[in-house]
């Protein structure tokens, strides 16, 4: 709730006055001509009719069937959000993945475990939770149990289905960790997570910005810093410690095979995002730009609009409301950018 309450803060009074200073584009997408008609079959029907429907609506109507398409695909994006709503989600995110990195680095540093894995495991399960160590652990929490709800309210993304699948399992492996005082290693889990995310954040606000030298040099970084501590450091410093050196400390116990069996899916997660990035730096180094980040936080992209010229004079207002060629993204970004945020 208060993560809920800070974001909505923080939204209106702080990212949206940065947003405009830095001239992020504040209106959305083009509205549709209203026309009862096809706005019954859109929100009854379907918001992608197929060939057999358009012909009959353009009958119905006595419209060309380019121009219906191009009044259902102005219609659907006008339901996609704004530069300057993506924008104050990513700030937010931004400014909270940098304090919980820096707070989690200075915690860290005055702990033996940071170093020395094997004192996770020394006076396990009677290790104390110091109050650090508490706020650490119940500030994470709360916000990826904040992610798991606003993710049905935030900007839809194409990754849904792996973004709740990934905070599902971070809320519960959380949670399991709490519940048996796995905690030390879990703040080395927190801590290598939450650096890559802050770059990606910035690199997305960068492109908001139209920053795009800016935007291309974060997401590069965001890149190595994904693929270095997901694919590197993860599993021989954290799956190291759990696998081996936990059953070398305190042997076989149910706890040991259900934390590692969270732990391996995440794993699994961190292939399919690394795969992802790198097919998009394959891309971008092909093309000379970023294209779009695959990995995390990409919206569905926009209908591109078609440039050809209508067939009937009568309809020339329906094509007059649709994204121009230089904005082919529902006017997020120019033609010169890259199509969507990293």
């Amino acid at each position: 709730f208060h993560l809920f309450s800070h974001s909505s803060v923080s939204h209106r009074f702080i990212a949206k006055p940065c947003a405009l200073g830095l001239k992020v584009q504040a209106n959305g997408p083009q509205k549709a001509q209203p026309n009862a008609i096809l706005e019954k079959v859109f929100t009854a029907i379907t918001k992608h009719p197929d060939e057999k429907r358009l012909e009959g609506l353009s009958k119905q109507l006595d419209w060309d069937v380019r121009s219906i398409q191009r009044w259902f695909r102005q219609r659907r994006n006008q339901e996609k959000p704004s530069t300057l709503r993506k924008f104050c989600e990513s700030m937010w995110r931004f400014t909270f993945y940098l304090y919980i990195f820096t707070y989690g680095v200075r915690f860290l540093k005055k702990t033996p475990w940071l170093w020395n894995t094997r004192q996770c495991w020394n006076g396990y399960p009677y290790q104390p939770l110091t109050p650090d160590l508490h706020y650490y652990y119940i500030v994470e929490l709360s916000f990826y149990w904040s992610l798991t709800f606003s993710q049905f309210i935030d900007v839809k993304r194409k990754d849904f289905g792996i973004m709740f699948t990934h905070h599902i399992v971070a809320v519960t492996m959380i949670t399991f960790s709490y519940i048996t005082n796995l905690t030390r290693v879990g703040t080395l889990i927190f801590c290598l997570h939450d650096v890559a995310d802050i770059v990606l954040e910035a690199a997305k606000m960068a492109n908001y910005c139209k920053c795009q030298k800016l935007s291309d040099l974060l997401f590069v970084t965001f890149a190595i810093v994904f693929i270095v501590s997901r694919l590197g450091i993860y599993p021989l410093w954290i799956l190291n410690t759990t696998l081996f050196e936990l059953y070398e400390a305190l042997g076989n116990f149910p706890a040991f095979w259900v934390f590692n069996l969270f732990l391996m899916i995440l794993q699994i997660l961190h292939c399919l995002w690394s795969y992802l990035i790198i097919k998009t730096a394959y891309k971008a180094i092909s093309k000379g730009k970023v294209a779009k980040d695959s990995r995390s936080d990409v919206e569905s992209s926009s209908d591109e609009e078609e440039t050809v010229p209508r067939s009937k004079a009568p309809h020339s207002t329906i094509a007059s409301n649709g994204t121009s060629g230089a904005n082919g993204t529902n006017g997020y970004l120019t033609g010169g950018t890259c199509s969507e945020e990293h």
